[in-house]
């Protein structure tokens, strides 16, 4: 037996879907929503991650400058041992800074652009944070025990360094701002007077993230434009869906007054399933809730209706449990994937690895790989056809691991080495998986809002029963209220809990698996 090469195996599974030219169904957009979407667009930069970021840098760096001076001239002159009560004062120091820091809000990503604010912020902060340790060590009778040697150089040392730090971050912030990493892509919905005075609003603002892309509006009358305070008309409400899978955007922002409920509601109905944020601009409401109602785009107050799913450090905390605990599973099943491959192998000719076109986040069209379960010339990439019981396109170790799910181990390798899978999520479907000759996001409302999050090898309605073939209403609509549940109810523990799971159910929840 050859030794196993995951990259040769994958690249084996090309040929089976290259005669098959995939049918998608894609909305026609306007020349200027094009225009957008056709521009080179880098992925966002979450501004709360690198406020975190730079918190534990301070934290970090002046714990290093203050033990690394300790053991530079206190240390050696103390003897050689260690005086704890310098370590925990260093730690503690360290701490107040980032909190005194905190407390005269320096951690913005605004502030970071920025040179003379956060320095001289910074530098205040810095230096209350010494003088409350000097009261502090006067009066417990700590002063004559303390190197003022080493006091004066943490001061100066640290305070360089946070200077140098903060020159660094303002050079790869406003990198980051001018590649577009920090923006917060916006489309406004309402092309007449409010959403001009709503874009004008925005504008308005200094060091304001919110890019505007255009705005979408169905009236074709006077009340809207072509142009709206200089941004172009893109289309109209049926369009934002395809216009937010072809380019990426943060944030649509309703410019309609609250009295259109009746309009608002029927949008969101068609808008709820993109993962971004909705809003309602309540900048020319006369109706006005408590301040505490409202979030604000610096000053222009809105209403939330929508937040994307899994953000911030949510984000940071799925992506290390995947690659993580995705790369133990895949080390842990290198044997199984080696005996599985030579199975299928000897089993029927044709590469062992099956790819297949499926939705992936945002509908995004992804290559999943697999085992190959059914006989090469009988292939289905497009999945037109569903596998059902005794299906006799089913080779012999196709039938075995398929009910065992092991056909299913190569995605392992979409969530380590591809990114494009999560170990948890909602399955992703072919993209003509179909329903008695209806795509699924015909059979069921609602069904692209799975999309919201990264698919997954497994999921919450796997482990609930529902996985399988899909011949009925029922289970479509059974899958995509689970998925939703866990997209609404995510944490890590949750996906911990499925993924322990996944085993047990495997064994007692196969009967529609063929």
């Amino acid at each position: 037996m050859e030794p196993f090469n995951a990259r040769s195996m994958l690249d084996a599974a090309a040929p089976a879907t290259a005669a098959q030219p995939q049918i998608e169904r894609r909305r026609r957009l306007s020349p200027a929503a094009l225009a957008v979407t056709n521009q080179k667009v880098r992925g966002a930069y979450s501004p709360v991650v690198i406020a975190g970021v730079v918190r534990l840098a301070d934290f970090v760096l002046l714990s290093l400058v203050g033990v690394g001076l300790y053991l530079a001239y206190v240390r050696p002159l103390a003897g050689g041992g260690i005086h704890w009560g310098y370590i925990a004062s260093i730690l503690g120091m360290s701490a107040a800074a980032v909190v005194c820091f905190q407390a005269a809000d320096i951690y913005q990503v605004q502030i970071f652009r920025g040179q003379l604010r956060q320095m001289t912020r910074m530098i205040s902060s810095w230096t209350v944070v010494f003088l409350l340790f000097i009261g502090i060590s006067f009066l417990v009778k700590l002063g004559g025990e303390v190197s003022r040697v080493w006091l004066s150089s943490f001061f100066c040392v640290g305070l360089a360094v946070l200077i140098a730090e903060r020159l660094l971050l303002r050079s790869m912030v406003r990198a980051w701002a001018h590649d577009g990493r920090l923006d917060r892509r916006t489309i406004i919905v309402g092309a007449d007077h409010n959403g001009e005075q709503l874009i004008e609003a925005l504008n308005a603002e200094d060091d304001s993230d919110i890019h505007v892309l255009g705005v979408f509006d169905d009236r074709n009358d006077d009340r809207a434009t072509n142009t709206c305070a200089g941004s172009p008309k893109l289309g109209k409400i049926d369009d934002i869906v395809e216009f937010a899978r072809r380019t990426r955007v943060d944030l649509v922002l309703f410019a309609l007054p609250i009295s259109a409920e009746t309009r608002i509601l029927e949008m969101l109905k068609k808008l709820w399933v993109l993962p971004v944020d909705i809003r309602l601009s309540a900048h020319t409401n006369k109706l006005r809730f408590h301040p505490r109602s409202y979030s604000y785009i610096g000053k222009v107050p809105t209403l939330d209706m929508f937040e994307a799913p899994i953000t911030d450090w949510d984000l940071v905390l799925k992506w290390l449990f995947d690659r993580v605990v995705g790369g133990l599973a895949l080390l842990a099943a290198l044997p199984v994937l080696g005996l599985v491959a030579l199975a299928v192998k000897l089993d029927s000719p044709g590469p062992v690895l099956f790819r297949q076109k499926r939705f992936g986040f945002n509908n995004e069209r992804i290559d999943v790989y697999k085992f190959r379960s059914l006989y090469h010339h009988q292939a289905d990439p497009t999945a037109s056809k569903v596998v059902t019981k005794n299906d006799p396109r089913v080779t012999r170790v196709g039938r075995f691991i398929r009910k065992t799910s092991l056909d299913e181990l190569p995605q392992l390798f979409n969530v380590v080495l591809k990114g494009n899978l999560s170990l948890v999520g909602p399955r992703p479907h072919a993209v003509q998986s179909k329903l008695e000759n209806r795509l699924f996001d015909e059979a069921v409302d609602g069904y692209f809002a799975r999309h919201r999050v990264k698919p997954g090898i497994t999921g919450w309605a796997q482990i609930n029963g529902w996985r399988g073939e899909v011949d009925t209403d029922e289970k479509i609509q059974k899958r995509v209220e689970y998925d939703l549940y866990y997209i609404e109810n995510w944490s890590v523990l949750f996906d911990l809990y499925i993924l322990l799971k996944t085993p047990f159910s495997l064994l007692t929840k196969s009967e529609n698996a063929y």
